[in-house]
């Protein structure tokens, strides 16, 4: 998809924008419609080579840059890193994530040290790091790719589930300070999305119980009360139409995508 405006430009030409966990899945959706839209897209990932084929697809100016996002010096260094290749961020996508399943009582510090670390620090970690250059401008866009998991509960994922939590109180947070100095922050919460770590659930239902793959992901969907599958690009859309949303527009939003119309029937992607 590519979005232009009135006298033809694409509707973020100019712009830099960063997305975190931009090799796969819904990064890299959100990294390719960004840069359908006309911005320059910075890769954050962990791995330069697993990002090769994502900066392949891309339309237009882009930069790769290496560093575990729960890593707070290596964090800043690649938001540096990025800034310095393509210029002043101004759109920061939080997307990098992982999620962790345990009974609550076998959830051990670690575990939600895991969870905080990549679900609440890495977003604020990199908001503190891009946000300075976006005030002193007046203007950008945060994004944070949080889940339906952080506005309602679910069973066995308790260190996820209240990661999310704190990402979307963290987007509310920090959307009334920065809000009205022109800088709009802003969540976006999937339900179960097209992407590897569904993928893995599937396959472990698979193997404990013996049901065939479409089995396990239409319990997966049933117990979600999901109707359909949500996909990347459908996250990767919201995504931009928040980025290029007016002056002015709603900020410190969490906007659910779960594949229904408001009336609760499926709503199938074009």
């Amino acid at each position: 998809m590519s979005l232009h405006t009135s006298d033809s430009l694409p509707v973020l030409a100019g712009r830099h924008a960063l997305v975190t966990g931009a090799n796969r899945g819904i990064g890299a959706a959100i990294a390719r419609t960004l840069s359908a839209a006309g911005a320059k897209v910075s890769l954050l990932v962990r791995d330069a080579t697993r990002a090769e084929a994502v900066a392949a697809a891309l339309n237009g100016p882009y930069a790769v840059v290496v560093a575990d996002v729960t890593d707070h010096e290596a964090l800043l260094g690649a938001c540096a890193a990025a800034a310095g290749a393509l210029g002043p961020i101004d759109i920061l996508v939080n997307n990098a994530g992982t999620a962790e399943s345990a009974p609550f009582l076998k959830s051990d510090t670690a575990l939600f040290d895991r969870m905080i670390a990549m679900h609440l620090m890495a977003p604020a970690w990199a908001s503190q790091a891009v946000l300075p250059s976006m005030l002193e401008r007046g203007a950008g866009h945060i994004v944070n790719v949080a889940s339906v998991a952080g506005l309602m509960g679910a069973p066995y994922v308790t260190s996820y589930t209240s990661a999310k939590h704190a990402m979307i109180g963290l987007t509310r947070a920090l959307a009334l300070e920065v809000g009205p100095r022109g800088v709009s922050v802003n969540a976006v919460c999937p339900a179960y999305t097209d992407t590897d770590l569904v993928t893995g659930a599937v396959e472990r239902i698979v193997q404990r119980t013996g049901r065939s793959a479409s089995e396990a992901l239409h319990s997966i969907l049933s117990d979600a009360g999901q109707a359909r599958i949500v996909t990347s690009e459908e996250v990767a859309d919201a995504v931009l139409a928040l980025c290029t949303a007016p002056t002015g527009a709603p900020v410190g939003q969490a906007i659910v995508i779960d594949g229904s119309a408001p009336d609760g029937s499926p709503v199938h992607a074009a």
